[in-house]
């Protein structure tokens, strides 16, 4: 038996907010939470832009967890506590077996490594500090889960650059499809600001001078982010046994790899995986109401999204909404898509477009309905989220109103 898969709870922050609430509502107004990187940490990085959690929220989080881990696992945690507040789920000894995570990451481990780096080659150290290796480790996030909240079925991470989270969030489903697990904490977490990881993406010279304007002709390329975002995933059966609110179905999945390029993105690889998505969910191409696109605000990018998109949906892709929602969260890499299923989601909830912040000049090459600056209020019955990753690792997800 197929078994449905249903959202319970979500959890997310980033430079917009440090809950999924106050993090939607600067979403769905289309504010921008993308300026000057203020970390007093980096150096030599002038003019910068980004997308900064400026200070994180309260948390009991005792020492002994802390001191083992990178600030990419514990945005995770954060943002899985909130979920699990959300879906009022906890684990015991009697379900814990049965509860599972997968987290997906980019830039694992950037503060540690950096740390680590200046101390031994700048400073005085003679050798690492202690839990270097497994704060660096791209199953961390997902490991911290598991010992935050007593999970102790299915735990892995997931790292496919910016479609981590995606391709997290497919695991998870596929884990509880196939009767591994009941429940599932899934989602994505990234902190690419350390200084060595920000002179890495500045020497690709993909990376805007002022700000993210997705589709719009004068964009100038993409800015990164920090965040995290989380979701309870359930059976249906699971969910409405216990008489669990749910906000959404996860309707399908699609995956595929371009095989074309590590760096540019192939028309015919994206639009592989939205018909995957679409086919997997038993959607016709007009059945999607909204589809948040990958949208980075580079031209390649931007252009080839919205041919794939074309070819996929004809022309009911000029009568869906889009929007690129990394206008105002920037490009929070391995978070990136968690903090989009949370848009997709919330978007399903409130029947409500969030806008693609920051556009001013039509494109001709990207003359899609971009839903520019302002939010559009329209029944939101599927929604559907791109993740497209550097090395055409491609995954999308479609939500469906239940």
């Amino acid at each position: 038996m197929d078994r449905r898969v249903v959202i319970t709870g979500v959890g997310g922050l980033c430079g917009l907010g440090t809950d999924a609430t106050s993090m939607w509502k600067e979403m769905r107004e289309g504010r921008s939470a993308i300026g000057p990187i203020a970390n007093s940490e980096l150096h030599d990085l002038d003019g910068m832009t980004g997308a900064e959690i400026k200070a994180l929220p309260e948390h009991d989080i005792n020492r002994g967890h802390l001191i083992s881990m990178d600030r990419f696992s514990l945005l995770a945690v954060l943002a899985a506590r909130e979920a699990m507040r959300q879906a009022g789920l906890s684990c015991d000894e009697g379900n814990a077996h049965r509860f599972g995570a997968t987290v997906g990451v980019g830039f694992t481990g950037s503060y540690a490594t950096e740390q680590t780096y200046r101390s031994l080659l700048l400073g005085s150290a003679i050798r690492a500090e202690l839990f270097t290796g497994v704060k660096v480790m791209p199953s961390a996030a997902s490991v911290h889960l598991s010992l935050s909240l007593g999970l102790r079925g299915p735990v892995f991470g997931v790292t496919s650059a910016c479609a981590s989270a995606n391709h997290a969030i497919a695991s998870a489903v596929d884990q509880i499809k196939l009767g591994r697990a009941d429940v599932m904490v899934s989602g994505g977490s990234d902190s690419p600001f350390a200084w060595g990881v920000l002179k890495a993406w500045e020497a690709m010279r993909v990376l805007s001078s002022d700000t993210c304007r997705p589709f719009s002709a004068d964009r100038k390329g993409l800015v990164l982010g920090e965040g995290a975002g989380m979701a309870v995933l359930e059976s249906y059966e699971h969910a409405t046994a216990r008489g669990a609110t749910i906000l959404a179905e996860i309707a399908g999945v699609g995956l595929s790899a371009d095989a074309f390029h590590i760096a540019a993105p192939s028309v015919e690889g994206l639009a592989s995986a939205m018909r995957a998505c679409l086919a997997d969910a038993g959607l016709n191409a007009e059945d999607v109401d909204y589809l948040n696109a990958h949208g980075t605000g580079t031209k390649s990018n931007d252009q080839t999204e919205t041919a794939a998109i074309k070819r996929v949906f004809g022309d009911h892709a000029y009568s869906m909404s889009i929007s690129s929602t990394k206008s105002t969260h920037a490009h929070c890499l391995g978070a990136a898509s968690a903090l989009e299923m949370i848009a997709c989601v919330m978007a399903i909830q409130e029947d409500v477009v969030p806008p693609t912040a920051n556009y001013r000049e039509p494109d001709p090459a990207c003359d899609l309905d971009i839903t520019p600056n302002v939010p559009r209020e329209r029944k939101v019955r599927v929604a559907m989220s791109n993740a497209f990753a550097m090395g055409g690792t491609n995954a999308v997800l479609a939500f469906r109103q239940v």
